[in-house]
């Protein structure tokens, strides 16, 4: 069975990013967008490959260089900005009828593992970092969207405020942008707030929880629950639809087709045989009565008894087919990408290799990842929150293994410190996740160049909405404008 997509349904207008490489790789996402679907130039791909670069690429193409450099827009979102941002936003509307605001404001006071940082720090409490959504209530007062959708993580719903609910507050403020924000002469700007997921089972008004969406139920590859609020103004008479539900891919079925390397050591001689002797030495760790030891050092002796000399730290070859009807892995394929962008592994320490050699094969002996507490003593790492007799119980699964036939535990930005929470479950490479796999598990078209430095491409992945699951959000606000069209 062959799955075929339907084109975009929307013409992007205007995107504002304050990060200069995430802006980047929007401005170039923007230069591929203008073209239509499947008919995006030659060169973009020789881009790809390297053949070109940016400057040549977008000096062959004046047309779509400018769309690029006229609808992706390299701002932050601050009162400073306030009246640029309104004059860039009402000029690329054109005064359109039927259009969607979608966003999602700075998350770092609503993480779990945001607030957790910052909770320590001098006046928490008051900073300013929890009111960022009200820039986004500012541009709703400016423009009255006929609907709008704010995403953002799943830490809202715990979050607090000097005792009080944020997102509680938040839901209010969206009901009525501009009163939150002082404006009586706009009293009129209202909406109604809806949720979006067939898991939330809705009946009557949305309660805060209702508004979480669980893109493993959408066909995302990935366990990444985050917070959609759908906005309608109050003078349309529409109620958008739900997601429809879709099984997802396994890790083994997104990833499996990606060519085979090694990681790097660090400190040290970065050669295949270095690289195997690291592995190997783990036959020589003190175990101590482990219930698994036998198994695990079986796997590792048999593995690495050939390991290919020729294995290499990147590869750029595309052999990927969609595999069934799949409706992600169809999404991301391009077949006319002949190279694989971004499929390089980072370098590990030699220690850390031995502890992702544990992690894999115990992955493999019990059908699930580590634990702190299931590492022999000598393998715990020496971070202060660790003891070598009890371990600490904050981030024990911080060596954590994507098992092959389940879907990806949430890819977050952390991916760009370190790829300790993203192993690859093949032993035979033992590494972290390349930008390129995480890109797939988050579900980006391979055709999609993230530009930037790898730390940065990283932080780009982690920070995403998945492209799969926002187009089905898409489609779903799409539906909803063509029935208020229809109503007029």
């Amino acid at each position: 069975m062959k799955v075929i997509l339907p084109p975009p349904r929307f013409f992007i207008a205007a995107s504002i990013e304050k990060d200069f490489w995430a802006h980047q790789t929007l401005r170039l996402r923007h230069f591929f967008r203008s073209f239509p679907s499947g008919e995006a130039p030659e060169a973009y791909y020789r881009y790809l490959d390297e053949a070109i670069d940016a400057t040549e690429l977008f000096a062959a193409y004046p047309d779509a260089s400018r769309h690029a450099e006229q609808s992706a827009f390299h701002i932050t979102l601050c009162p400073e900005n306030h009246e640029q941002v309104r004059r860039i936003i009402a000029a690329r509307l054109a005064s359109a009828p039927y259009w969607v605001l979608v966003g999602g404001p700075p998350c770092q006071a609503y993480s779990l593992a945001g607030r957790s940082r910052m909770k320590a720090m001098p006046g928490f409490e008051g900073d300013e970092r929890h009111f960022l959504y009200k820039e986004y209530l500012r541009i709703i007062v400016d423009h009255r969207p006929p609907i709008f959708v704010m995403e953002n993580v799943k830490g809202l719903l715990s979050a607090k405020f000097k005792g009080r609910s944020m997102i509680g507050m938040i839901l209010a403020d969206l009901e009525r942008p501009s009163c939150a924000l002082g404006i009586s002469d706009q009293g009129d700007c209202e909406y109604q707030l809806y949720a979006l997921s067939h898991s939330n089972g809705l009946f009557g008004p949305a309660t805060p929880k209702a508004f979480l969406v669980r893109a493993e139920l959408h066909g995302v590859p990935q366990a990444r629950h985050r917070i959609f609020i759908v906005g309608v103004r109050s003078d349309l008479d529409i109620k958008p639809s739900q997601l429809p539900t879709e099984s997802p891919p396994s890790v083994r079925q997104v990833i499996e087709g990606f060519p085979k390397i090694r990681s790097g050591i660090t400190g040290g001689s970065d050669t295949t045989a270095a690289w195997t002797q690291a592995i190997v030495s783990l036959e020589g760790v003190d175990f101590h009565g482990h219930p698994h030891a036998k198994a695990i050092c079986s796997q590792v002796a048999a593995l690495f008894t050939s390991v290919p000399s020729s294995l290499a730290r990147k590869s750029t070859s595309y052999t990927l087919r969609p595999a069934g009807p799949n409706g992600a892995i169809a999404f991301m394929h391009d077949p006319r990408l002949h190279t694989l962008a971004e499929h390089e592994a980072r370098a590990h320490m030699a220690s850390d290799l031995r502890r992702y050699a544990f992690a894999i094969a115990f992955a493999h002996v019990t059908g699930k990842s580590p634990r702190l507490r299931d590492f022999p003593p000598d393998l715990l790492p020496h971070h202060r929150d660790v003891g070598k007799e009890f371990p600490g119980k904050r981030f024990e699964d911080r060596f954590k293994v994507q098992l092959p036939d389940r879907v990806a535990s949430t890819v977050t930005a952390h991916l760009a410190k370190d790829g300790n929470y993203y192993i690859h479950y093949d032993l035979a490479q033992c590494r972290s996740l390349t930008v390129r796999e995480a890109a797939r598990l988050q579900t980006f078209p391979d055709n999609y160049k993230f530009e930037g430095p790898r730390t940065e491409q990283y932080r780009q992945i982690g920070n995403a909405v998945p492209p799969y699951l926002a187009r089905q959000i898409g489609d779903v606000v799409a539906d909803a404008l063509d029935t208020a069209r229809e109503g007029l």
